[in-house]
């Protein structure tokens, strides 16, 4: 029986041995003083206004927003456009000049790859600009290459218009800087004259002046008649009613009295017209002579040595 007992408390004692053996054998978990890391997300894209929402070519546009970085590029359509960095809420960029018009999705990419929501954009035609007019007067009775204007400026294309007073005119595109066109019949006077790219993106216009002012550029003797003789007076701006006034005597024209329906003014065209003088002597004298418009417009007084 003490046999048995003691052989039973020897199991037990070795069990127990072996147990805390084992326990002290088997690694212990340990607890870690660090916790474990978060990495923060990064912010979302946010573009707040778009300043100017369509521009043309060439224009700076501001985006403003939140989320930009320090690095970020814009892309409108697939073009990647450079951007300068004014503020952390702020970024500029120029409108590629080679865009062509049109509406393109305009985004903001971050140097970390994160794209923002794209938003459209329109580009605009490029705005026609005319410097100037050669020549920006022309005579009432210009004819032919006299008549043909031509237009400087920038921005005109294939489908530029020129507008005249109001109106299509057709023109001829000579390059992106100038155009040119033909005059048509119209009143003296102020004219405008205006490029369009587009219904809404025209030029500012720019006056052509057609002057009626009759204007005096020679007068010669022609055939020489029993009672009288032909002066030829060459100019300009000369018409149908026009009066001369020969030592402040008015002859022809609308209300011109002819000097006892001998003396006579005979139209040829707005450059000739033809005075019938019946002189009282054929020795040459002095006299003046100046053509009178109807409007009242007057040229130049000339001195003629003739009978």
């Amino acid at each position: 029986m003490l046999l048995a007992t003691v052989q039973m408390f020897t199991i037990v004692f070795c069990f127990f041995l072996a147990s805390g053996a084992a326990a002290a054998d088997r690694p212990k978990r340990v607890k870690s003083d660090v916790a474990s890391a978060v990495v923060p997300l990064a912010p979302p894209i946010t573009i707040l206004s778009i300043i100017p929402a369509q521009a043309e070519p060439g224009t700076k546009v501001a985006l403003s927003g939140t989320g930009f970085g320090e690095n970020a590029t814009v892309f409108m359509g697939s073009a990647e456009i450079a951007v300068r960095i004014s503020d952390p809420r702020q970024i500029e960029f120029i409108v590629p000049p080679q865009l062509e018009a049109g509406i393109y999705a305009l985004y903001l990419k971050r140097s970390d790859g994160t794209i923002g929501r794209s938003y459209n954009f329109t580009v605009l035609p490029l705005r026609p600009v005319i410097t100037s007019l050669q020549p920006a007067q022309i005579s009432f009775c210009a004819s032919g290459r006299e008549r043909e204007v031509m237009v400087s400026g920038k921005n005109f294309g294939k489908s530029s218009m020129l507008f005249f007073d109001g109106a299509v005119l057709g023109s001829t595109p000579v390059s992106s800087e100038s155009l040119s066109f033909v005059v048509p019949p119209v009143a003296g006077g102020l004219h405008q004259v205006l490029v369009k790219n587009s219904p809404e993106n025209g030029s500012e216009s720019l006056a052509l002046v057609v002057t009626t002012k009759p204007e005096i550029g020679q007068v010669t003797v022609g055939s020489d008649y029993v009672n009288f003789y032909e002066l030829i007076i060459t100019g300009n701006n000369f018409s149908q009613n026009s009066s001369i006034y020969v030592d402040g005597i008015r002859i022809g024209g609308r209300g011109g009295q002819d000097a006892a329906d001998r003396e006579k003014l005979l139209y040829v065209d707005c450059t000739k017209m033809i005075y019938q003088r019946h002189p009282y002597s054929s020795v040459d004298k002095d006299f003046k002579l100046q053509i009178i418009n109807s409007g009242g417009e007057g040229s130049q007084v000339i001195t003629v040595s003739a009978p």
